[in-house]
């Protein structure tokens, strides 16, 4: 089962990003806390989103790991998370 779909979706849905990227960083996790040979255990994710102007960096991170607790509680480890309005992606 595949978590970067139901990733892809949740912040689509509560976020209106103008851009998503999801990148599959566990393979350089190997052997490390919470490595899942399967994959999907840390995450590298770039969300850019009017949702999060006029907010600092932990709420907009709050924001998305709300969003995501379920997989955080789960299969997903570890995010890297890159948090943008639209004026700050140029």
């Amino acid at each position: 089962m595949q978590v970067s779909p139901l990733i892809r979706k949740k912040l689509e849905d509560g976020l209106n990003p103008v851009r998503l990227a999801i990148t599959d960083d566990s393979h350089r996790h190997a052997g490390h806390a919470g490595h899942n040979p399967l994959g999907e255990s840390h995450l590298s994710i770039v969300v850019v989103s009017d949702a999060f102007a006029g907010k600092s960096r932990v709420e907009r991170h709050r924001m998305v790991n709300s969003l995501l607790a379920e997989e955080l509680a789960g299969r997903v480890h570890a995010l890297a998370l890159s948090t943008l309005t639209p004026a700050e992606d140029r």
